[in-house]
């Protein structure tokens, strides 16, 4: 292959014999270096040195018997289940009864609204005597963006008012509440939370009438919610019914 020389001379210096040194370059796979000697004698101390670079052959593209091909992966034991077999199982497991109130028909009784209408669904309802609804907390709630940003939890005040609206599906309908009354909360007493909620819990409230005078308008209700068959929240209510205030 072709060759470029690259001589160059040091000329002598005040305690030295003079010599001359060549530095080879070959543009190839190897760097040599050489010093060509001149007539006039030198020392061999002063010869420029230049490291060789050993040859390295380029990395081998075949596998190793170490480095076999992964085989396939199992998923499961059952991976040969037709595909919703497992979202199928799971599904009959975390089934509710099929809602006497839908969304529509929560809208119609509480005057709540999003953010803050926190009932989905109503599943079972006596008139003037009891509710029992859920509410699915999900991640994308408004009050996870402050309590907790790390920890998402719901507000202990929120499961009240879950459970307050519960009360007042049942008031706010025949043979409670009058056409035209509004529905107010009037206290709570012997509150206890028993576990944080998070995203993900589904949180089963049941509201029973325990007290109604009906001339006075007021309303005493016990509450308890629970999930996954455990206690979770409960508290003792109180509520008035009065005529709202509503512009033509």
């Amino acid at each position: 292959r072709p060759v470029e020389i690259s001589l160059f001379f040091v000329s002598q210096t005040a305690h030295t014999a003079p010599y001359r040194a060549a530095l080879v370059t070959m543009h190839s796979s190897y760097l040599l270096a050489a010093v060509a000697a001149a007539s006039i004698p030198f020392s061999a101390a002063f010869v420029p040195t230049t490291p060789s670079l050993a040859t390295r052959a380029a990395p081998s593209l075949s596998l190793s018997p170490s480095r076999a091909p992964l085989s396939a992966l199992r998923m499961a034991d059952d991976d040969k289940a037709p595909v919703g077999a497992a979202a199928e199982k799971y599904s009959k497991g975390m089934a509710h009864p099929e809602a006497v109130l839908g969304d529509g028909d929560i809208r119609k009784i509480l005057p709540h609204r999003y953010p803050f209408l926190l009932v989905d669904k109503v599943l079972e309802y006596v008139p003037g005597e009891m509710a029992v609804a859920v509410k699915c907390i999900s991640s994308n709630e408004p009050q996870f963006t402050g309590h907790f940003p790390d920890r998402p939890i719901m507000p202990g005040v929120l499961q009240i008012e879950a459970m307050a609206q519960v009360g007042g599906i049942v008031a706010l309908q025949p043979p409670m509440a009058e056409p035209g009354q509004d529905f107010f909360f009037g206290g709570v007493d012997n509150v206890k939370w028993r576990r944080p909620l998070v995203p993900g819990d589904v949180l089963v409230m049941e509201m029973r009438v325990s007290a109604f005078k009906k001339r006075f308008g007021i309303c005493k209700m016990q509450g308890k919610g629970y999930v996954d068959g455990n206690i979770a929240v409960e508290g003792d209510f109180t509520f008035a019914l009065a005529k709202g205030d509503k512009k033509e």
